[in-house]
């Protein structure tokens, strides 16, 4: 599903009918053919009833997915020490750097979001910070993903527990696991576009899913999504897994509550 309305004093001859366009609300996910129809009406509900506001246009794709799905575990979750944006921002490039990843292409991942007008994500190498995706307004996107029942109910019981059990959450999570499994991905940076939702996060294999509150001030509508890729890159094959391979959640792992980032970069791994 996807969720939009025309910007004030929009001009109805402009050529690219998409750039006058409000995006309010998306959504996907993989299901039973005999859940369809409730999904659809969660969907435009959602739409309808948006902070961001009223969508006036709302498109509903429905696709029959012939692939069986790739059964993976959630990322671990955890949510990091964080009271303001400058604090937050500080925590995601402390991480990022500790995983390997060059301040030339964090701050290319930082700009993109300031300047927040991306519709999908950007792939960017780890070393010199070069971006990848062909098309550089819109990013790709990370599509065919879902979480089956059994799982779904595990995690909305973990994360009700923490007092965070949201569709934005979870969501964000299912996309991170899924983005995180490619053997590709060294880390995720994401900042949601929502002037209404200051939490972003890093997501990794080695440190998991960290969520970083307040790392934007309320109110501020830029945002984005970073993919950092390490090794010798076809970046065909990269789009290919994040929009077509189907991915489904069979597995929740551990939810934690508040760290510090002086716990997670001091915590042994494996």
């Amino acid at each position: 599903m996807r969720a939009s309305k025309k910007a004030k004093n929009s001009n109805s001859k402009i050529l690219n009918p998409k750039s006058d366009e409000i995006h309010i609300s998306g959504a996907e996910g993989l299901y039973e053919a005999s859940e369809i129809q409730r999904i659809v009406k969660r969907y435009i509900e959602r739409a309808l009833n948006h902070p961001k506001g009223k969508a006036d246009k709302i498109i509903v794709t429905i696709e029959d997915i012939k692939q069986k799905p790739k059964e993976i575990s959630t990322l671990s979750l955890s949510t990091v020490d964080s009271n303001t944006p400058a604090e937050g921002k500080n925590i995601a490039i402390k991480l990022l750097q500790s995983l390997g990843i060059s301040n030339r292409a964090i701050d290319t991942a930082f700009e993109l979001i300031k300047k927040g007008s991306m519709r999908g994500a950007a792939i960017i190498t780890v070393g010199k910070g070069d971006r990848l995706e062909p098309d550089k307004e819109r990013g790709v996107r990370v599509s065919r993903i879902g979480i089956n029942k059994s799982a779904l109910k595990m995690l909305s019981l973990r994360l009700s527990n923490l007092g965070i059990n949201t569709d934005t959450v979870k969501e964000a999570l299912v996309i991170a696991s899924k983005v995180a499994v490619h053997r590709h991905i060294l880390a995720e940076l994401c900042v949601s576009d929502d002037p209404f939702y200051t939490t972003g996060y890093v997501a990794s294999k080695k440190f998991g899913y960290l969520r970083i509150p307040n790392i934007k001030h309320a109110g501020n509508k830029s945002g984005g999504r970073a993919f950092f890729v390490k090794g010798k890159i076809n970046v065909e094959e990269i789009i290919n897994y994040f929009e077509k391979v189907p991915v489904i959640i069979g597995r929740v792992v551990s939810c934690r509550g508040i760290i510090s980032i002086d716990e997670i970069l001091n915590r042994p791994y494996k």
